[in-house]
């Protein structure tokens, strides 16, 4: 997923449609700003609820909604719950991640952005990301030629290279979204398992890198 260097390999496991992960958002911009002359950073995508079929329970809503206040509390990110998550909603994170993939094969600079800019769609604009023509006019937005990105996302071979991302997401233990691990000298160290404020994220990093 990424070429070997000196540098330190920050994986960055995620997924777009993970509300915790939009929380986390300023924290990780911040992180690749801080933190480019000391390691790499790479987008894994963690596939949250990849293949779901089931439309969403009230139930289920409810919960996501009561994630989403705690976000939005706790992380300052904004949301729009007024007509999200609709009767009928599947809430069926491959295509999304599927095209974040797509987007990093054909310009890998902009991954971070193209990742962004679902969530962004997704939580403040009521954006069904779940659909490839709503993550089309995205690509196409970011710069992506539609026609490429298209003959992309539907090859046989991106969607082996999202489910290499999944299989590597369990491989690697991550049952919570965000999650940071640091690669360094063969060595792995948990960074955080889920949100974390980013004085905690730079303190533990600063410690690692130092040694």
């Amino acid at each position: 997923m990424i070429e070997n260097d000196d540098k330190p390999i920050l994986w960055y496991f995620a997924d777009p449609m993970c509300s915790w992960c939009w929380g986390f958002s300023p924290v990780i911009s911040e992180i690749k700003k801080n933190y480019a002359s000391q390691l790499k950073i790479a987008l894994v995508m963690g596939g949250l609820q990849a293949g779901e079929t089931r439309p969403i329970s009230a139930s289920s809503r409810e919960e996501i909604f009561h994630h989403w206040h705690q976000v939005e509390e706790l992380a300052g990110q904004a949301f729009s719950f007024e007509n999200a998550l609709p009767d009928g909603f599947i809430y069926n994170t491959e295509p999304a991640c599927r095209a974040v993939t797509t987007v990093s094969a054909i310009d890998a600079t902009k991954t971070f952005a193209y990742f962004t800019a679902i969530q962004s769609a997704f939580y403040t604009q009521n954006k069904d990301v779940t659909q490839t023509d709503c993550l089309l006019q995205l690509a196409e937005e970011s710069r992506i030629r539609g026609d490429k990105f298209m003959v992309q996302f539907l090859s046989e071979k991106q969607q082996e290279i999202v489910n290499k991302n999944f299989a590597f997401t369990r491989k690697a233990g991550v049952q919570a979204f965000p999650t940071l691990i640091l690669n360094k000298s063969d060595q792995l160290d948990i960074i955080t398992r889920g949100y974390a404020k980013y004085r905690n994220i730079a303190a533990a990093l600063d410690k690692l890198l130092a040694n």
